[in-house]
């Protein structure tokens, strides 16, 4: 760190420590909510899907999806076309799924360096379950409106995606990758085990983060109308939806902010990708950008959809 931001960084923290010590009861409730929380939903809803993806890309999945893929995305986003599977499984598995397959993509030489960057600012989203049955049917009341939600934050994905693609390079300049090893090779014994141990080791930092982001957002939950959803929602997502009403502002808040994903979603991302090598910057960017999309698309259809 910078050392002009460390006494800023310093103050702030001896402040959430002082917070801590005068709200202590306050505090521990927000964190039996959060470990709640994660045990109902973030780990059911994650879990399982962190092993699946793993396990696939492991036994060659991405290389299989590659010559089928490679005729719309190599065009379209200028990455390989195995890049594809982390795309796809980001939009059913939800964060941080997608950033956990773009990273072991790297690491199977399936994409470079470059494109797995770039992947990361567009492949990392939230799923459908999320966004039609909790957002949707939990607080506009409409199947129908969560589907909304989620064709708006897949289109924002893709768009991202586009802006994205001029940093890429032509398929003839990039940089050769090495041939990775065949899929047969592997045992499914030990790509099974494998899958199981990193999949433990990433849920158990997501939800930390979870449980901190949300310990962190409960106080901006009463600072009004307008800004308390809005500040909880940039901090972390899923204590967000109590917030939310079935108004024009909460369907622009609910596409926005899942657009961005929070401050806890961007920790999660940087913890998958510590120690690969891959810079999270460019996800940062491309949430930020993705957000805006998101609630620019919902600004434009919110009359149509709401009635």
């Amino acid at each position: 760190m910078k050392t002009r931001w460390r006494i800023p960084v310093c103050l702030l923290l001896c402040g959430l420590l002082f917070w801590f010590l005068a709200d202590a009861a306050g505090v521990r409730v927000s964190m039996e909510e959060a470990l709640s929380l994660c045990a109902r939903s973030v780990i059911p809803s994650l879990f399982p899907f962190m092993v699946v993806s793993s396990l696939l890309l492991s036994l060659g999945f991405g290389e299989w999806l590659s010559p089928w893929f490679a005729g719309w995305f190599d065009p379209l986003f200028r990455i390989n076309g195995a890049g594809s599977s982390a795309f796809l499984l980001g939009l059913i598995g939800g964060y941080p799924i997608g950033a956990k397959t773009a990273t072991e993509l790297y690491q199977e030489h399936l994409v470079t360096r470059e494109e797995a960057e770039r992947l990361l600012a567009f492949c990392n989203n939230s799923n459908p379950v999320f966004l039609i049955s909790v957002l949707g049917v939990g607080i506009f009341g409409s199947v129908r409106t969560g589907i909304w939600l989620w064709l708006i934050h897949l289109g924002s994905a893709l768009l991202t995606g586009l802006l994205f693609r001029g940093r890429g390079g032509r398929p003839s300049t990039r940089q050769h990758l090495p041939t990775p090893p065949a899929f047969h090779t592997v045992k499914l014994s030990s790509a099974f085990v494998s899958a199981v141990k990193s999949s433990l080791s990433g849920i158990l930092s997501v939800c930390a983060f979870v449980i901190f982001f949300y310990t962190l957002a409960h106080p901006m939950a009463h600072l009004g109308r307008y800004a308390g959803p809005l500040l909880v929602g940039l901090t972390e997502l899923f204590s967000l939806t109590p917030l939310l009403e079935s108004t024009r502002f909460g369907f622009i808040a609910a596409a926005g902010i899942t657009g961005w994903g929070g401050l806890s979603v961007l920790c999660q991302t940087a913890a998958v990708l510590d120690g690969s090598g891959l810079s999270p910057r460019i996800c940062f960017w491309g949430k930020a950008i993705q957000g805006l999309l998101s609630a620019a698309l919902a600004a434009l259809l919110a009359t149509y959809i709401l009635g």
